[in-house]
């Protein structure tokens, strides 16, 4: 099929995000930042990204789902969301890494006003001064396994010390400061968005690389550990 028909989910982080895509056209989009309310709006955002493009659920031919890592509820609700609309459809599932997502739309931004070709960090927060992150190059080929890492005056030193290297995501922020000592650090605060997965998506949707809807889960890349409620006077 050469013009696919493919539903975007984007819930790793507090940004709600649906998109529809024909081949390579985004023909929907909804989404809503500042909130953790994906329970609450991710079904409405489908519906109405479905009605913007005159699309029926029936004709869609696969849903592409954001997988982490990222806050463990939201991808929870969209990892469940994807698989549930996947089953009744009938359609496949692709999962897009959040990371490459987030380095996608940083690349897209920043195509748009200069020739060089950087390489790429996205970053999403996790919590402090720890992050969420791995480095492409402007090819979108990853260069290192995703991890978490603790950001201070060294972490990136030898990368910027080679090459320009463009930081992006929700976790770039908080590192700004320590990392634009370097004259080759540079900064695109670009939100998140579903239609940033288009390219990755299609991408598995022509090999054929789709997740098993029954079995493949959110990579988290950290066990969720709950919080002890804490009432006073009891131990």
């Amino acid at each position: 099929m050469m013009n696919p028909i493919i539903l975007y989910i984007e819930t790793a982080t507090d940004v709600c995000s649906v998109a529809l895509s024909k081949g390579a056209k985004i023909i929907g989009l909804k989404e809503e930042a500042g909130g953790n309310n994906h329970a609450k709006h991710l079904l409405p955002f489908v519906d109405e990204v479905l009605k913007q493009a005159g699309i029926s659920m029936t004709e869609i031919n696969g849903v592409a789902v954001s997988i982490g890592p990222g806050s463990y509820t939201g991808l929870r609700i969209g990892v469940s969301t994807a698989k549930g609309i996947a089953y009744t459809a009938g359609v496949p599932v692709m999962a897009v890494s959040t990371l490459e997502s987030i380095a996608q739309g940083a690349k897209q931004f920043w195509q748009e006003s200069s020739s060089e070709q950087p390489q790429i960090v996205p970053m999403i927060d996790a919590r402090r001064m720890e992050v969420f992150t791995t480095h492409y190059d402007f090819a979108m080929n990853p260069l290192e396994e995703v991890s978490s890492k603790i950001v201070d005056e060294t972490t990136f030193a030898k990368l910027l010390s080679e090459k320009p290297v463009v930081f992006c995501g929700n976790g770039m922020p908080k590192c700004r400061e320590i990392l634009a000592q370097s004259s080759n650090a540079h900064f695109i605060d670009c939100p998140i968005s579903a239609k940033n997965m288009l390219p990755a998506a299609l991408q598995k949707w022509e090999k054929q690389e789709f997740e098993n809807v029954a079995y493949f889960e959110p990579f988290y890349l950290k066990e969720y550990v709950a919080a002890k409620p804490v009432v006073k006077g009891l131990r």
